[in-house]
């Protein structure tokens, strides 16, 4: 983890204490987070459905900056446990383009490599769960 990088992020997007939390080797933005982020940089977002049923969905995605664009993929499955399935919310399409735009936007301005992740792609990831 880049601490010096995660700083600079942090300041340069105007995050608040809310926006932030560290999960083990990782620092995670909450939706809100990568909301503002996306905003500010002006990154056009849009993505494809690939598969969308009651309990699964899969969805392709484009982020452009500039004349940069990246590709990337969002899924989620709604199981009966976490043993089978990635996900808690029967909202699996929207959970599927949340997880392909935060990935999107993280890829698309390199925070990955600094040890930046989203709130949203895994449910191990969430506040509430690393409270």
């Amino acid at each position: 983890m880049n601490r010096e990088k995660i700083k600079e992020m942090y300041l340069k997007y105007g995050l608040e204490k809310a926006d932030i939390f560290t999960h083990q080797h990782y620092i995670i933005l909450t939706r809100s987070a990568i909301e503002k982020i996306q905003a500010q940089e002006d990154i056009d977002f849009d993505f494809d459905i690939i598969k969308s049923e009651s309990n699964f969905a899969s969805v392709k995605g484009w982020a452009t900056k500039d004349n940069v664009t990246i590709r990337t993929t969002g899924s989620a499955k709604k199981g009966e446990s976490f043993k089978d399935g990635n996900t808690n919310s029967w909202y699996v399409l929207e959970m599927a383009e949340k997880r392909c735009f935060a990935r999107a936007t993280l890829k698309l301005l390199g925070l990955y490599q600094i040890g930046v992740k989203s709130e949203d792609e895994a449910e191990d990831f969430k506040k509430s769960n690393n409270q």
